[in-house]
């Protein structure tokens, strides 16, 4: 790393006392701002070099004096180099207060991360949904104890952030938090943010994430098939708290909607779409990116049954969703019941859109993509891998071409 100060010696002429010797005076220039200081030595001005900034000639004299200089200067470009090692800006006022003594105050992780959060909680609604918030703040927690346990201290300096440091963290959310590989990441990506913050703002000198990879493992987006839809869908339950969960469930199979976006629906959100028909109008609460979703005719049936349940009229709500909790533990009595053999939770209906409603129907993925309100084709090209069935059908089809053509029967010659 180059100098980021500058060091310079002069003798001021206009200060010099009746003997002619002037005061040599020290000059730090910090990002273009100056510290002065009189160095307490003095120096006959017809032996001043300035372009130098030392003494001329190789008497004893003239050799302490510049030692005493360098040693100065040495001085100076120490204190650059613990300042970076601190995590603090070089800046004049932080020069100053080390140059006369005063401690610098290193830069902490933890209250870099805190106040990365406090900004993104101020901007809720701007530019940052609820729920990111809520994971940045679930990260923090995780690196606070992290910290506790590992090295015994409420915080660390930045300075301290190495390789080790994220392998050790890595291991530490798999083995204490059992967090699986790609909730493992996710935390790391969040962390890394701050990681990121504290290079741009030239806190670190390096980046303790080089060398380190983030990969994330495929994982099964469980669905229903059509025949497992229809079979919920056809189900009498004895129960009329199951035949609601279902109801509202199927909802999300035909629109995709996630738990917390289907919960925070009202009425308003539906509206007139480009094609003349309702098109629920939304924001998803993960991404906060806009979801716009031509609504099906089964979304609509269930919206009309519960237009008038006491629970959407006192709240404003589209559908009367219990807690998430309580609709998972719900909607695993109906796949009990309905002998599906499959783990359904309310996430299911998400993925059950992506794929036997939408993709497996020819819908094109750049529709659906922006039906789900991802951010990334690619976060929607998840779901496409899986879709054996759509693949089976393309080229049934494109077999029976084959099929139909007749063989062309050789000649053969005499």
């Amino acid at each position: 790393m180059g100098n980021m100060i500058k060091v310079l010696f002069y003798a001021r002429k206009s200060k010099s006392n009746p003997n002619g010797q002037a005061p040599i005076y020290l000059r730090v220039t910090v990002n273009g701002q100056r510290f002065e200081t009189a160095t307490s030595r003095f120096v006959e001005i017809d032996k001043w070099s300035t372009e130098a900034g030392r003494v001329l000639g190789s008497t004893k004299e003239a050799k302490e004096l510049n030692g005493f200089l360098d040693v100065l200067q040495a001085k100076a470009f120490d204190i650059q180099k613990k300042l970076i090692t601190v995590g603090v800006d070089v800046t004049l006022e932080s020069f100053i207060n080390l140059w006369q003594g005063k401690k610098e105050k290193a830069r902490m992780l933890l209250e870099i991360f805190a106040h990365h959060n406090k900004q993104v909680q101020e901007l809720i609604g701007q530019q940052y949904s609820q729920a990111t918030f809520r994971r940045y703040e679930t990260s923090l927690d995780h690196t606070r104890n992290f910290i506790a346990e590992y090295f015994g201290q409420p915080d660390l300096p930045i300075t301290q952030l190495k390789y080790q440091f994220i392998t050790d963290y890595e291991f530490w959310l798999k083995t204490k938090r059992k967090c699986n590989q790609n909730s493992t990441i996710k935390y790391l990506t969040n962390f890394k943010k701050i990681v990121n913050i504290c290079l741009k703002n030239g806190w670190l000198d390096r980046n303790p994430f080089i060398g380190f990879k983030m990969t994330k493992k495929d994982v099964d987006r469980p669905y229903l098939s059509q025949e497992e839809l229809e079979l919920v869908k056809s189900k009498t339950f004895v129960s009329e708290r199951l035949s609601q969960v279902r109801d509202i469930f199927l909802f999300s199979c035909y629109t995709g909607l996630a738990y917390v976006d289907a919960k925070q629906l009202t009425p308003a959100d539906i509206s007139i779409g480009i094609d003349g028909e309702k098109w629920i109008f939304t924001k998803r609460e993960k991404t906060d990116t806009p979801s716009r979703i031509p609504l099906l005719p089964p979304a609509l049936e269930i919206i009309e049954r519960y237009s008038n349940h006491p629970k959407c009229l006192n709240s404003n709500r589209l559908l009367p969703l219990l807690s998430n909790q309580k609709m998972n533990g719900y909607l695993h009595e109906i796949e009990a019941i309905c002998g599906i053999n499959k783990k359904m939770t309310y996430h299911t209906a998400r993925h059950t859109f992506a794929t036997t409603i939408t993709l497996t129907n020819g819908v094109p993925i750049e529709s659906v993509s922006k039906m789900l309100g991802h951010k990334s084709l690619r976060t929607t090209q998840h779901y496409a891998k899986i879709l054996d069935i759509k693949v089976s059908a393309d080229m049934n089809i494109l077999r029976s071409k084959f099929s139909a053509q007749s063989p062309q029967k050789s000649e053969t010659g005499t």
